[in-house]
């Protein structure tokens, strides 16, 4: 961010160089940087446990869980604490809505995994909202943007149907499709031990080389508006710092008051379960939004800047409650728990072969 800002406030003409190449309004180096974000991200998600997903009715009551809270409870939750703190900064609002609409595939893994929450669960979870997020974030950007958030003072910043649903299919249909053929393609012509043990390992950085690439670029391009808008900045942490404490802690205490309730059913909601469910409703795919932002307002608009702003503020907060989970693990009761394998019928095979996410 600091290297960015200096870069954007010294450079003028940085913006114009980076402009020369375009990809859906996108600059080339920066689309090049969000890609890269994803895919290697993609490329550990475990494909090959979504037909299992269909074998356990058990399995199907989680993703329903799951599906309420990532698609119905948290895009209004986010709605509501962008609303009521930034009333007089629409544009910055809407970056902070488009945050809240993506749902986390990326760093809900990298939670779950410091937290020791069930790993194959999460991987079958993250599958399902890197789908559902082609198919329901352009839609639900223009159900939120367009239609509850229309005001006169908000026309002008409405979202295009087809902008957003392009933007998707490039910026998470791309490195999707990249991160399937990368994993399967590896897997066969090696072993899935090599995959796991050797590729994964050298290739997962590049999404934080990716990720840190990204941030520099696009503060450079926003170095002379933030520093003349630290305000409008710093008020945009707020909407989404309440957003990530209000759904994982309640994410975390309904699962928990489900794991001790009592009854035969209690055994399913154990404290693996708890940490997947309350990671992945309390962090979103900061990627996702940047890119969209990017494309649909601009490198250089408020939109993008308040949905970078998005990984500044998960990062340590998120980083902080995976100690609160390991922290509650020890002090709070849970009910005997069942994990996501034994409901696969194939845990043993997984757990001789060390095959996590």
């Amino acid at each position: 961010m600091i290297l960015g800002v200096i870069i954007g406030e010294f450079a003028p003409n940085v913006q114009s160089a980076f402009d020369t190449v375009k990809l859906h309004n996108v600059s080339a180096p920066i689309a090049i940087g969000l890609i890269a974000m994803m895919w290697p991200i993609l490329t550990k998600v475990q494909y090959e446990c979504l037909p299992a997903m269909f074998s356990s009715r058990r399995l199907w009551i989680h993703v329903g869980i799951s599906l309420i809270l990532n698609w119905i409870i948290g895009p209004l939750v986010m709605l509501a604490v962008a609303w009521a703190t930034l009333p007089d900064l629409p544009t910055y609002r809407t970056g902070v809505i488009m945050v809240g609409l993506a749902r986390c595939i990326a760093m809900v893994m990298i939670w779950n995994q410091m937290a020791r929450g069930d790993h194959d669960y999460c991987a079958i979870l993250v599958i399902i909202n890197s789908v559902l997020q082609i198919i329901l974030y352009s839609p639900y950007a223009v159900l939120f943007i367009n239609i509850i958030g229309n005001t006169a003072e908000s026309s002008a910043i409405h979202v295009s149907y087809g902008n957003v649903a392009i933007s998707v299919l490039i910026y998470l249909g791309i490195p999707l499709l990249a991160g399937i053929l990368t994993r399967f393609i590896v897997w066969f012509l090696f072993s899935k031990n090599f995959l796991l043990t050797t590729f994964l390992p050298y290739f997962g950085p590049l999404s934080l080389l990716g990720l840190l690439y990204t941030i520099i670029v696009m503060f450079a391009y926003q170095g002379h508006h933030i520093l003349h808008n630290l305000g409008p900045v710093f008020r945009t942490i707020v909407p989404l710092l309440l957003y990530f404490l209000i759904m994982w802690t309640f994410a975390f205490w309904m699962m928990h008051r489900l794991s001790v309730r009592g009854g035969r059913s209690s055994e399913h909601f154990g404290y693996e379960i708890t940490v997947v469910q309350s990671f992945t409703a309390g962090s979103n795919n900061f990627e996702l939004a940047i890119a969209v932002a990017i494309a649909v307002y601009g490198v250089d608009s408020d939109q993008a800047l308040a949905a970078t702003i998005g990984p500044l503020v998960e990062v340590p907060v998120l980083l902080a409650l995976t100690w609160v989970s390991l922290y509650l693990q020890q002090k709070l009761s849970w009910g005997p728990s069942a994990a996501v394998e034994s409901m696969t019928g194939d845990s043993d095979e997984k757990n001789g072969r060390g095959d996590v996410v």
